[in-house]
């Protein structure tokens, strides 16, 4: 369970960081994925269509890196 303390009566503050640490946990999108069933084929291309995603963005960080 993520717990952050509330200092000096800032609510705000304690929410924001809350939040923070609840989408670094990665509870949200773990929820997201089972909420709803994908058949095995919709999951496959998803995967390929997010590694095709991530390989593009490493060779333009590579790109940009050699520039």
């Amino acid at each position: 369970m993520t717990q952050v303390t509330v200092k000096n009566g800032n609510l705000d503050y304690a929410i924001k960081k809350y939040k923070q640490k609840l989408a670094r946990s990665g509870v949200p999108s773990e929820a997201k994925k089972h909420d709803a069933y994908d058949k095995p084929g919709v999951r496959r291309r998803k995967a390929k269509k997010e590694a095709i995603k991530n390989a593009r963005k490493n060779e333009r960080k590579k790109k940009n890196d050699r520039d």
